[in-house]
């Protein structure tokens, strides 16, 4: 083992941990405990039943479980907390425990101070995901050895071991896992920042600032990737302690990333490089653009323009992001699952130069539908509505500006089943048909994967 990671698990040996939240981010790091006789309590709202085999070994492992949905209540006193990213960090229960002596930290903030090779991470609102996938292909097409993972489904803790100096990490970061970080990755990547989680975050500031984690700790030698396009991003680059790359598809910039005249560019000292036409790039979408130059920017230095070039022009896309699911009876289905907020929907609707017929709703973030409501009646023929915010989105639409010019036909389904046969049923040759839903999964869902996989099989089963 890494002696850097056995001497932090030695830390915990003989003391009191406990674990709040058994998922897949936790799952190794109570392993780890465990290992160094650390005295674990693992705390989860899923029942034993739910847990299966995990719940068997843990008891072979000598882990104590506290599980149900009473399953905050009550703690015990500890001497160190590891908080899931879906649990805020001050929830009275944690507060207490707290305020009791224990010591409150996560899997995420071990990793990145336990990290022995270099990481680039990434965070956002909208991208992310692809922008470390693709981070992660340029890195690995020039030869490097590449760990993926964090927000992304990886945990990466249990890994540490295997990883050598000479490596890099493609890390995504949500804004849960970075609420209470205190290290920040040497390069860190900002897509944009737009209203989400608000079911979640007390406020848009405390989403920012929680989001300013990943680069507020770093020294003169990090590096910040930020959006020059966003009213929020671009001004994180004065707060930065190193240097800050910026990237636009709005404006020529004299240092950074941009696209002009449907060429993306960088520029450096007066001199600029052509990297490669938009219309090569193979993942459609103006946003993919954006995803690209962060991910240029991000990788410069350690992959060449022809590598930029040759997966740019070849790279197929992440599951869930504007996916191609089939084609049949010469309508063309897509899977944008990931879409969880009106401004990934909207990206994904501004992918495609016709109208389209899109299946939206779930569960209500508590963000505002507003923009969506005037870009569905310019770019929707045919809305299915379906989960809590139905009704709020039909409403959005219905009062746009612009809607009552509109053609937009909009029809509220009990579920996501009834939108697919509806939206089949009603689109001819040439539509497109696209799982978009602008919101959380939560209402009928685990998650967006669940509810893509779903939306997948679902499609497949159409004759």
């Amino acid at each position: 083992m890494d002696n850097k990671l056995q001497d932090y698990l030695e830390t915990f040996r003989s003391k009191r941990a406990t674990v709040l939240g058994i998922g897949v981010s936790n799952t190794p790091l109570i392993r780890l405990l465990a290992g160094v006789d650390a005295k674990v309590t693992a705390c989860d709202k899923m029942d034993r039943e739910d847990l299966g085999e995990l719940a068997e070994e843990f008891d072979a492992l000598g882990v104590t479980l506290r599980l149900g949905q009473d399953y905050l209540e009550g703690l015990p006193d500890t001497d160190f907390v590891f908080r899931s990213p879906g649990i805020r960090p001050d929830v009275p229960e944690i507060t207490e425990l707290v305020q009791r002596g224990a010591k409150l930290t996560s899997e995420m903030e071990a990793f990145l101070s336990l990290c022995p090779c270099p990481i680039i991470g990434v965070t956002g609102s909208d991208g992310k995901t692809t922008t470390t996938t693709i981070i992660a292909k340029l890195l690995e097409e020039a030869g490097h050895t590449v760990w993926l993972g964090g927000n992304i489904g990886r945990p990466l803790l249990g890994e540490v071991p295997h990883m050598k100096p000479t490596d890099i990490c493609a890390l995504e970061l949500s804004s849960f896992q970075l609420m209470t970080a205190t290290t920040s990755p040497g390069v860190a990547v900002v897509t944009n920042m737009f209203p989400n989680h608000l079911d979640v975050h007390k406020d848009m500031d405390e989403y920012i600032r929680a989001k300013e984690n990943i680069y507020l700790h770093q020294d003169a030698a990090g590096r910040l990737i930020i959006n020059h396009d966003n009213e929020i991003t671009v001004k994180f680059g004065p707060k930065a302690h190193g240097s800050v790359t910026y990237f636009s598809r709005q404006t020529k910039l004299e240092d950074g990333f941009f696209l002009l005249d449907g060429t993306l560019w960088m520029a450096h000292g007066g001199q600029e490089t052509a990297i490669i036409r938009r219309s090569d790039i193979k993942l459609p979408g103006i946003h993919n653009v954006d995803n690209y130059l962060a991910a240029f920017a991000a990788t410069e230095g350690l992959v060449p323009p022809e590598i930029w070039r040759k997966v740019a022009s070849e790279f197929g896309g992440v599951e869930h992001r504007i996916e191609f699911v089939r084609s049949l009876h010469g309508v063309r289905y897509y899977n944008d699952s990931i879409a969880s907020s009106p401004t990934r929907t909207i990206a994904g609707l501004r992918s495609f130069d016709q109208k389209v017929i899109l299946i939206a709703g779930g569960y209500d973030k508590q963000i505002p539908f507003d923009e969506l409501g005037e870009e569905l009646n310019l770019r929707v023929k045919h809305l299915f509505l379906t989960g809590h915010t139905a009704e709020k989105i039909k409403d959005c639409a219905e009062t746009a500006p612009g809607a009552s010019e509109s053609t937009l036909a909009i029809t509220l389904c009990d579920d996501l089943t009834a939108c697919v046969k509806s939206a089949a049923a009603v689109a001819e040759e040439g539509d497109v048909v696209i799982l978009s839903p602008a919101c959380a999964s939560f209402d009928q869902f685990k998650n967006f994967d669940e509810r893509g996989k779903r939306f997948k099989q679902l499609v497949l089963e159409l004759e």
